[in-house]
């Protein structure tokens, strides 16, 4: 059973089934659609009439973990209802895809459901912390969730990242992820490479030179560490010349990027000058910044 958390959005707690409901409609038994009971009961709906959350941002499911589950319901039953939604002469799911999945390979023509009432932005909250609890979603599929969040909704990454029970930076690094080119992103969704892999390709300018790199990643098997120092060597050429960093810009620099949440980098200029270089991947976070720095 979820436990709520500081991540939810205000009002998911209402959507969330609660275990003194959960363990009172066991005791006495779940009720079918047309028994009528009080809001908060479990009700039996038939599995053919739940069609799954068009938010759900979850798109891979592995077979082999769906045909365990199924194996377990087919044993021991659904121990926790799944939460839906009224849609049409049916229901739409806005948590428990899995169970939803395994129910049907199991052969079940009932499920137990908590019918709630939802809007559009709560079953993508909703789908999304769910997914999110237990680690299911890849990286791709949380930074186009959250990037539909800010996109449909309007929600800015710092309202994202306190409805996630995230930090602001790190929402704002899972979408830059997007930035790369999809044959990256599909390497990255299934695996191949890790997201470290991915913050650090991105520091590359030229998508050339970037996907030249990501493909000795693969072949190499290059190690995060490896692939850094690669990037490196990389935007260093791109400069014609190699510069010796000094230990003490480069602690500035991250002091600057924690404050900031993004890419900084300082360049001494003459004797005593020099320019501060402050990266942006978005109009939003070009705001943010501006207002971090003004206020």
């Amino acid at each position: 059973m979820q436990k709520q958390t500081h991540g939810l959005g205000r009002g998911l707690g209402s959507l969330i089934p609660s275990k003194s409901s959960f363990f009172s409609a066991n005791a006495f038994g779940s009720r079918t659609i047309d028994d009528q009971a009080g809001p908060g009961s479990i009700y039996e709906a038939p599995v053919e009439s739940i069609v799954s959350n068009k938010y759900q941002p979850r798109q891979y499911f592995s077979e082999k973990p769906l045909q365990e589950l199924a194996a377990s319901i087919k044993e021991h039953g659904i121990l926790q209802p799944l939460v839906v939604v009224k849609a049409g002469a049916g229901y739409e799911l806005i948590a428990g895809e899995r169970r939803l999945r395994a129910s049907k390979i199991a052969g079940l023509s009932t499920v137990p459901v908590i019918i709630r009432e939802a809007s559009e932005l709560q079953k993508l909250e909703l789908a999304l912390i769910e997914n999110i609890q237990r680690s299911d979603l890849n990286p791709i599929e949380s930074a186009e969730a959250y990037q539909k969040l800010n996109d449909e909704f309007g929600l800015t990454h710092d309202e994202i990242a306190k409805k996630m029970g995230k930090s602001r930076p790190m929402i704002s690094n899972a979408i830059r992820l997007l930035g790369l080119p999809p044959e990256m992103q599909q390497a990255l969704a299934e695996g191949h490479i890790t997201e470290g892999h991915a913050k650090v390709l991105l520091e590359i300018h030229d998508n050339d030179k970037r996907l030249a790199l990501f493909r000795r990643v693969l072949q190499d098997k290059l190690t995060i560490s490896d692939t850094a120092q690669e990037v490196k060597r990389v935007e260093v050429n791109r400069h014609t010349r190699k510069i010796s960093r000094d230990p003490n810009l480069e602690a500035h620099e991250e002091r600057l990027r924690e404050a900031l949440g993004t890419k900084v980098t300082i360049r001494r200029r003459g004797k005593n000058g020099g320019e501060i270089v402050i990266e942006y991947y978005g109009e939003e976070e070009f705001g943010e910044l501006i207002e971090k720095l003004t206020s």
